[in-house]
């Protein structure tokens, strides 16, 4: 939008208005954080042993034998889910014989634990699995809860920009704010595991959409320069902010639900926003409220101080810059050519994979050795280096070494962490950060590299199918983490695995740095091994191509 981009000039990139809008936008991405991984504690699973009830008629020696021990990490421990026939230690204890000395305990039978299961308290006071004992058979509903938030985030993504341009910017992102806080809050009072899990899909639709509808406004409102500095670091380190405060929260509140209410409450802080956030002019000039779009640019030239012109926007004129109909692209146009059919796949696999990288790192954090608290509150702090990093690096550098550099460096150290002696526990927490740093600064450049990919025609299509690929990602990647019960390393080898894989498939890809945006196919960069080759026929183009908004999802 040209003319619109010359009538607003005067206001300045930096003034005040600006200033305001750009802080206030990424604040209210600080719920986000918290409430995106929130799971962690929500559903954190103790450790737990069957309970062996006060009327079993054991002796003390009997009542502590009741528990077989099974090899847990390479050592010995309880078992989490099985405890011996209690009708036949009765039966021993009443005969006056010892566990171990007269009775071979290997050769008892077992049973399930009937009478539900004692929890330890040391690190959770309540979770919703100790509130509804998702253990042992029941086990598969912990990462069930996280992979149905994540569902809920990939239907709010596809539908939070089609609400946006129909009802606008404002009322979108405060709606999708009242459901995050909302239901949220709903969630304190749940009665079951179904009902809990229902409403957190809820929360995780309205948490991508506030995200998603506060990026859409902050890019449209402010200038070209300020866009890029909002884009890549305003909304991505105040989403850290809110990660680091949810460690915070949760180490004082150890019960769920309280955790919950606690997480609910700032996001009442963002209803004064609405007084002070204003609609984006460029969604009112699109839809030919041109008085409503000029009232807000002259209160933006009184808030920096600067004279607005009485006439803002020439109505007439306005309306002939906008562009023709443009040839409508499909799906089938991201492999229409054995070029951009190689780098569509390319880019899915990329965005799967990191995504699985990202969460199954953030959501894994209790499994890591020492504090869950403070492992968690390292995995936030550690997005703010890897988001800096980035963006000197999407600045100054080629942008397939720079993403494959941070790929290899997240994938491989998460490899080593098998290597690692056991009495390293140190070192093998500092790996995973390395990891994650590396991981977190190549998802956020995945973002731009994928805009500069593809020609305008189907650049936002390509944006919401690689969006979709990662929104695949991170709904079965608690089901990574949940491999760890069965082999710890297992999880951080799968990980750091696709991650180096993708690394190298990063090499393959054309290189986007310093080039112009591609408007056609026919301006497509070739992927290496088809750069000497014939491009086949076919191909679809537009002449003239509007400006594109591109969301980072």
């Amino acid at each position: 939008m040209h003319d619109y981009d010359a009538a607003t000039a005067f206001l300045g990139e930096w003034g005040r208005f600006q200033r305001l809008v750009f802080f206030l936008l990424s604040a209210s991405i600080i719920p986000n954080g918290f409430n995106g991984m929130s799971v962690v504690f929500l559903a954190g699973t103790p450790e737990h042993r069957c309970v062996v009830p006060g009327g079993a008629n054991l002796s003390d020696e009997w009542r502590n034998a009741s528990i077989p021990l099974e090899l847990r990490g390479g050592q010995e421990a309880p078992s989490r889910c099985r405890r011996y026939r209690l009708a036949a230690l009765a039966n021993f204890s009443a005969l006056g014989l010892r566990p171990g000395s007269d009775v071979e305990l290997e050769a008892l039978e077992q049973e399930p634990c009937l009478d539900g299961w004692e929890y330890s308290r040391d690190v959770y006071h309540s979770t919703i699995v100790t509130e509804w004992n998702l253990v042992c058979e029941d086990n598969w509903k912990a990462p069930l809860t996280t992979s149905l938030f994540f569902v809920g985030v990939l239907i709010g993504s596809f539908i939070s920009g089609q609400l946006s341009d129909r009802f606008g910017r404002k009322n979108i992102l405060f709606l999708t704010m009242a459901v995050q806080t909302g239901f949220s809050f709903l969630q304190i009072f749940s009665t079951s595991w179904e009902m809990f899990t229902v409403l957190f899909l809820i929360v995780g639709m309205g948490q991508i959409s506030n995200y998603v509808v506060a990026f859409i406004l902050g890019t449209e409102i402010l200038g070209k320069s300020v866009r890029i500095l909002f884009s890549t670091l305003g909304v991505c380190i105040f989403f850290a902010i809110g990660y680091m405060l949810l460690p915070l929260f949760a180490y004082f509140i150890r019960d769920w639900r309280m955790l919950l209410l606690a997480l609910t409450v700032p996001g009442l802080f963002c209803i004064p926003l609405w007084w002070i956030i204003p609609e984006s002019p460029r969604w009112l000039i699109s839809q030919g409220r041109y008085k409503e779009a000029e009232a807000i640019i002259q209160k933006a030239a009184k808030i920096n101080g600067i004279p607005a012109p009485t006439v803002l926007f020439n109505t007439a004129e306005m309306q002939d810059s906008k562009p023709q109909q443009q040839q409508k692209a499909i799906l089938l146009d991201l492999f229409r050519t054995r070029n951009i059919a190689t780098i569509t796949i390319m880019s899915l696999l990329m965005w799967f994979f990191t995504s699985v990288g990202y969460f199954g790192l953030s959501l894994s954090t209790p499994d890591w050795h020492g504090n869950a608290y403070v492992n968690c509150f390292l995995s936030a702090v550690i997005e703010v280096p890897a988001y800096v990093i980035a963006w000197l690096l999407l600045r100054s550098f080629p942008r397939r070494y720079s993403l494959s550099g941070t790929f290899f460096l997240g994938g491989s150290v998460v490899l080593f962490i098998q290597l690692v002696p056991a009495e390293l526990n140190v070192l093998s927490v500092g790996l995973v950060m390395l990891g994650k740093f590396g991981i977190t600064a190549a998802f956020s450049m995945l973002y731009v590299y994928n805009v500069e990919l593809y020609p305008t025609l189907v650049r936002n299509m390509a944006v919401g199918a690689t969006s979709t690929a990662s929104r695949l990602g991170s709904i079965i990647a608690p089901y990574f983490v949940y491999l760890g019960a069965y082999d710890r390393f297992l999880p951080y080898i799968l990980m750091g695995s696709l991650t180096v894989l993708i690394g190298i498939l990063t090499l393959f890809l054309p290189e986007s740095y310093g080039n112009p945006l591609p408007e056609s196919f026919e301006q497509m960069l070739k992927v290496k091994c088809f750069r000497n080759g014939k491009q086949t026929t076919g191909i679809r183009s537009s002449k003239e191509s509007p400006k594109s908004l591109i969301t980072p999802l």
